[in-house]
């Protein structure tokens, strides 16, 4: 190692960390973190490999640390964030830009010189008594041609277990590659502690350095703003994927069961909250991931693979009806992290869990007690809305086999959905990958929910589920998801979901376990096994299709009443969503490909052309 950086690194590391750092003959790695020791001066460093004791080490560190709390069960602990941080923070999420880089309006950004100014003030002494901890991980599985090496450094304990159970291990990767391949860097401090929690909210940063591949969090302890490799690495992932013509999607990958012992894969991407994870684990299929792929062209066909190997998902609402497979993990012996649930003598309690929860325990507020009154003057719930579980998915029972494949698996069909309750039909498939990319992922609506800092229940425009993560300009993002595809002999399908649609009265006219049905139709139709109706939207079941799935799915009887609320075209409805989509790209998105506009007008123009002659809602069996 070059003296310049062993003389900062030696002095706060052991000869073994030592050793293990300085076999990986990388400079670029070294100057990372000798910077990041200058900087934050922490007491000691830990370098991990990815030896199990290195992991059990982290673990334990955070059990000691007391950022995680153990419970009754045996591996279960609980971790709680501070008040004012329970959710991604969008509003001082920004990307950091030098001069003559700019990207769309709607993306947070500010001067990369101002930024970093303003980060070496916070970071300065951050560590001051604490241990660094040096991580390495991979994005996608190792040795493949969809991996991203990742270097992570955090003073939280915490935040290393987290990612243990979300990312693959590593330090030999590292140790194998080329000292000159590109690598993504995280810097995270939970700054000054509370009660072990950060107590600095307003001073709360979490910052993307485009130019230097770098993730800088600081004053925050929640997961999806401190565990770098997940959402905002995605960013990087993104621009990454723009320069070499590849995607990096938020999108769960998952295989579907089929006729005669066929499986299928599909991918699909949801707002936080949309039924993503509950897609991602309805009975009977196979889990490959929840949230994040990346997919390329390999042998003429596009392939997908989860970035992760664990989930970090809302907890509530899981329950043993509903969420069987997830339910059974996080009531088994193993290693489970809650977040900010309610617990009580040892027990973790959430909403929706099936079961009354106690009027008093502890929670992300400290000593909890029925009608509390927060620090903001609003009174508490006894879990938070947003309160997570993280698990690592080789524990799911339905795991697939392809989990960790290199090659990843081949994508028959490609779903986006939202929240909307009263407009989009529970399934449609489109006419063409062009059809389906601009109405149904660029035109992508959804309700906000408590995933994200702000108000609740606001319809809001999230084109692929993926705006709040988008690096590059959103136009040339839609081109890349348009040409993705070109010159491919077969290309997956795309269909649309919807499984929030209501009736006059408010009711869902969907079951929750309905979505099990939309799935296999989805399948069948991959596989040309099914016709479907033409609509304006879209390609939508047939009546009969659909009560033989019911019957075989569910072993319940689907009534032709059922079908046509769920079915029928609310034509005003969605020319207000054309409205809206057009107008969005018409003043807010610089450099929309011309297409896009092509393709909603064709759709208003078949709207307009039923309208006239069978009125504003029209029945499935009258088209």
């Amino acid at each position: 190692m070059n003296k310049k950086y062993a003389d900062t690194l030696r002095s706060r590391m052991d000869d073994d960390s030592f050793a293990k750092l300085d076999v990986l003959a990388n400079d670029a790695l070294f100057a990372f973190i000798a910077d990041a020791v200058r900087l934050c001066a922490p007491e000691s460093i830990k370098v991990c490999t990815d030896d199990p004791a290195d992991q059990a080490h982290v673990r334990q560190l955070a059990i000691d640390n007391r950022e995680e709390l153990p419970l009754n069960i045996e591996g279960h602990t609980v971790h709680f964030d501070g008040y004012f941080d329970q959710g991604r923070d969008k509003q001082v999420t920004k990307y950091l830009l030098g001069k003559g880089i700019s990207l769309d309006k709607n993306l947070n950004s500010m001067a990369r010189e101002e930024g970093l100014r303003e980060l070496h003030t916070l970071f300065a002494g951050s560590m001051a008594g604490r241990q660094m901890l040096v991580l390495f991980f991979c994005l996608g599985p190792t040795n493949s041609p969809f991996s991203i090496p990742c270097a992570q450094i955090t003073d939280s304990a915490y935040v290393g277990h987290s990612e243990y159970m979300m990312y693959r291990s590593a330090y030999e990767h590292f140790k194998a590659m080329d000292p000159s391949e590109e690598f993504f860097r995280f810097l995270h401090t939970s700054g000054r502690l509370v009660d072990n929690v950060s107590a600095d909210a307003e001073k709360k940063r979490i910052y993307i350095d485009i130019a230097d591949n770098t993730v800088y969090s600081v004053n925050t302890q929640y997961a999806g703003n401190t565990m770098g490799l997940k959402k905002l690495a995605l960013r990087l992932a993104i621009r990454k994927a723009d320069r070499e013509g590849w995607l990096a999607e938020h999108m769960f990958v998952m295989g579907v069961r089929g006729p005669r012992g066929r499986k299928t894969y599909f991918t699909g991407a949801f707002p936080s909250a949309c039924g993503k994870t509950s897609t991602a684990m309805l009975p009977g299929e196979t889990i490959i991931g929840d949230d994040l792929a990346y997919f390329r062209v390999i042998d003429g066909q596009v392939r997908a693979v989860n970035v992760e190997c664990g989930i970090f998902g809302i907890i509530r609402d899981v329950n043993p009806e509903d969420d069987p497979l997830i339910h059974k993990v996080l009531t088994r012996p193993g290693e489970v992290i809650f977040g900010n649930v309610l617990v009580k003598d040892g027990a973790p309690y959430w909403e929706g869990m099936g079961r009354a929860l106690p009027s008093e325990g502890i929670n992300y507020t400290g000593q909890w007690y029925d009608g509390k009154v927060g620090p903001d003057g609003k009174e508490t719930d006894a879990s938070h809305k947003n309160a997570r579980y993280t698990i690592r998915i080789a524990d799911l029972d339905n795991r697939d086999e392809k989990l960790d494949d290199p090659l990843g698996v081949p994508v028959g069909g490609i779903i986006y959905g939202g929240r909307d309750s009263d407009t989009s039909v529970p399934v449609t498939e489109s006419f063409d990958w062009a059809h389906g990319i601009i109405t149904m992922g660029a035109s992508l609506e959804s309700e906000t929910t408590a995933a994200t800092l702000g108000a609740e229940g606001v319809r809001t425009f999230n084109l692929m589920s993926n705006l709040d993560f988008l690096a590059i300009p959103l136009g040339k993002y839609i081109r890349n998801n348009l040409h993705f595809a070109d010159d491919l002999p077969q290309r997956p399908r795309i269909f649309g979901t919807n499984y929030f649609l209501r009736d006059d009265n408010g009711r869902y006219l969907n079951g929750m376990l309905d979505k099990s049905v939309w799935i296999k139709w989805m399948e069948l139709r991959v596989h040309g096994d099914v016709e479907a109706i033409e609509a304006p939207t879209g390609l939508i079941p047939l009546y009969d299709d659909l009560k033989r799935l019911f019957a075989e799915v569910l072993r319940k009887d689907y009534s032709q009443e059922a079908y046509v609320k769920q079915f029928t075209i609310r034509i005003p409805e969605n020319l207000s969503k054309l409205h809206r989509i057009e107008n969005i790209y018409r003043h807010d998105v610089a450099d929309t490909p011309a297409i896009l506009f092509e393709v909603l007008s064709a759709q208003r123009e078949r709207l307009e052309a039923l309208m006239k002659t069978a009125g504003e809602y029209v029945s499935p069996f009258d088209l």
